[in-house]
């Protein structure tokens, strides 16, 4: 633990720090908080940008998350992510639970006026797809 967060009260944690982050958060941005509910064995939004950066915390299930160069993950309840926003993929944010319901709460940090998120087309997908973390067979 470091030592700036070696004092906190009792129940307060900490779950990460991503010091570059504040970077990447547009000038003027507004911050939205978004509450994600998957059902069980959803697939979630087709691949898609958002205009600003995102910091979420998965509170319930299980999601399977990719990010355009980076390998697909699994994050658990309890886990945080990160998404850069701007010209990154969002490939997929599935429910990795065929029998459960998934949830996710998100901030965005994007300019008034945007959208949550801009659906990619298959086209533009195809095109990046040398950007993609090979999945092993």
């Amino acid at each position: 633990m470091s030592t700036e967060h070696a004092n906190l009260p009792p129940g307060v944690e900490v779950i990460t720090t991503l010091a570059d982050a504040a970077d990447r958060i547009p000038p003027g941005a507004e911050a939205r908080t978004i509450r994600i509910t998957l059902p069980p064995g959803d697939a979630g939004a087709p691949p898609h940008r958002h205009p600003g950066p995102i910091f979420g915390y998965v509170t319930q299930g299980e999601i399977l998350f990719e990010l355009e160069g980076q390998a697909p993950r699994v994050l658990k309840a309890g886990d945080a992510l990160f998404e850069p926003g701007g010209d990154v993929i969002h490939i997929q944010g599935a429910n990795n639970l065929p029998d459960a319901q998934s949830q996710l709460v998100v901030t965005m940090f994007a300019p008034p006026g945007t959208p949550v998120l801009t659906l990619v087309t298959a086209q533009e997908l195809a095109e990046r797809q040398h950007l993609r973390v090979p999945q092993p067979l």
